[in-house]
């Protein structure tokens, strides 16, 4: 059988480990927070288009609503898969490298598709 070693935490070790957990947490419910905000926005402003209130044209709406659900991903990325974290690095760099190779793409894609 495999042995088990148990280490106990001194309380200045439990304490700062505590502190961490409470900061994490914060942040979390802080970024969930402006997550849901980012959302009731876009639904509000899709509302408005619907509604025809003045101001919130198509060339408007579809620009800010891309812009919230690129902030909404970023965020979602980097805070809710733990890329803030220590050790995460080369996983963050492959992930936004192949973000910025897809939107590379696609902007390539549609500049041909323009000129065109």
């Amino acid at each position: 059988m495999a042995e088990i070693e148990i280490y106990k935490k001194s309380p200045g070790e439990f304490d700062l480990g505590q502190r961490r957990a409470r900061r994490s947490m914060r942040s979390q419910v802080i970024m969930f927070s402006l997550m849901i905000f980012l959302t009731l926005t876009s639904f509000t402003i899709v509302i408005a288009s619907n509604a025809d209130v003045i101001g919130f044209s198509k060339y408007y709406v579809i620009p800010v609503i891309m812009l919230f659900a690129a902030v909404q991903v970023g965020l979602q990325l980097y805070y809710f898969m733990h890329m803030q974290e220590k050790g995460h690095g080369i996983a963050a760099m492959f992930m936004f490298t192949g973000a910025l190779l897809a939107f590379l793409i696609v902007l390539t894609f549609v500049t041909i598709v323009w000129w065109n």
